[in-house]
């Protein structure tokens, strides 16, 4: 039944020809039925594993890799097929998948357990319960029957720097426990030295098995890329030139596929919003543009007040014309410093010690909106050399979001 009203602003959009097929299959978090270039590490994953098949515990296991390499989505794709294999065999497995940057879901250890016994399908209250009454309920719901648990942790390192390290010690250490389950560990983090910085009780308890995931290079993004546009836009939309670009984009953003995905899916809608039918080159120019001004502004805007106060003096500095202690826009930590204080007085900040607001502005150069160069002042110490690094658009974008935050 076709729906026609003229007085309606969406008619317009009811038989407008479409120029994807199914979106869902450009997204990261789509699971395909064949994972492209990464058959050793599934083979790892498989064999790590499957000893759940005969009954017994698998090591505890980290899987480590930059943003986009395939660690989630293969994980998922490995456990699927395992739990597929344990229906048939009439073996009990419970998979229980958090990902650890989720508000309210694991930035404390209440929180997490809190979620984990609901994953299991027990409710508990949000708070108000002392946290070990929370270890205890989880530990004996889990023991309730023979089954086998694996819990994957995705960015995991998030979880250990906001509450430590104390609940993977706990939870390794419940095996001995646990009378007839056992709790395997899956953990999946971009840093790649999360090991070095444990409690060394802990790495003792883990005694765990390790996967690299190494970053995709621009033919094998290509193949990907190839592969979901088969069922995510219509036959003809994206040209090889087109895929090729896009792979060659991501692959310098560290063989990124989830940037080479969403550059791909935002081109087409770019492309399908201005009525065109054909993905161009200049619409994943104009995707790349987007995705970088969305990604650097929502960053800004979740960063906790003290790190905006630290890029809001910079940007003020910046916006100041060149005088003492510039240098082509440039300027050192002392400067930033006097600026964040006074930022501080006029929103009512408790401001912190110089050595703490040098840390904030190595954490602006790791986010990729200032440099940070440290430079030798002699016998005077050493101090950061600061610019921004973000154009004049994107420039504009932060400074609104940090004066609404913060005040002229």
């Amino acid at each position: 039944m076709q729906l026609v009203n003229t007085n309606n602003i969406f008619a317009q959009y009811v038989e407008k020809e479409d120029i994807f097929n199914d979106k869902n299959t450009l997204s990261s978090s789509f699971i395909p039925q064949k994972l492209s270039h990464r058959d050793v590490e599934l083979q790892q994953l498989s064999s790590m594993l499957a000893p759940v098949l005969r009954g017994y515990k698998p090591n505890n296991l980290f899987i480590y890799g930059t943003c986009g390499t395939g660690k989630t989505i293969c994980a998922k794709f490995i456990i699927n097929q395992l739990q597929e294999i344990v229906r048939k065999n009439g073996k009990n497995l419970r998979v229980v998948y958090i990902n650890c940057k989720m508000k309210k879901v694991a930035d404390t250890e209440y929180r997490l357990f809190a979620q984990l016994l609901k994953e299991l399908g027990e409710c508990v209250p949000d708070t108000g319960l002392p946290t070990d009454v929370l270890y205890r309920r989880f530990f004996e719901h889990v023991d309730n029957k023979a089954t086998e648990l694996i819990l994957i942790l995705d960015e995991i390192d998030t979880l250990v720097k906001k509450v430590g390290d104390d609940f993977l010690y706990n939870l390794t250490r419940s095996n001995q426990e646990l009378k007839k389950s056992h709790i395997t560990i899956v953990g999946i983090t971009n840093d790649l030295s999360f090991r070095d910085n444990l409690d060394l009780r802990v790495k003792s308890s883990l005694s765990e098995e390790e996967i690299l995931f190494k970053p995709y290079n621009a033919v094998q993004l290509k193949d990907i890329l190839y592969e979901r546009v088969q069922g995510g836009f219509k036959e003809g939309a994206v040209s090889d030139t087109v895929l090729s670009k896009c792979a060659a984009l991501a692959a310098q953003e560290h063989g990124d596929a989830r940037r080479a995905l969403d550059l791909l899916r935002v081109a087409g809608e770019i492309a399908e919003r201005s009525g065109e039918m054909l993905v161009a080159e200049k619409h994943i120019d104009m995707a790349q543009q987007k995705i970088d001004l969305d990604r650097v502004t929502e960053t800004i805007r979740g960063q906790p007040s003290q790190s905006q106060a630290v890029l809001y003096a910079i940007i003020k500095l910046h916006d100041k014309p060149v005088s003492k202690g510039w240098v082509d826009k440039r300027l050192l930590t002392g400067d930033v410093f006097n600026m964040y204080a006074n930022i501080c007085k006029a929103n009512n900040i408790k401001p912190l010690t110089q050595r703490r607001v040098s840390d904030l502005i190595g954490e602006l150069d790791m986010l990729g909106v200032i440099t940070a160069k440290v430079v030798s002042n002699g016998r005077y110490g050493r101090t950061r050399d600061i610019a921004l690094a973000v154009k004049d658009d994107m420039l504009n974008r932060i400074r609104g979001i940090l004066q609404e935050r913060l005040g002229n």
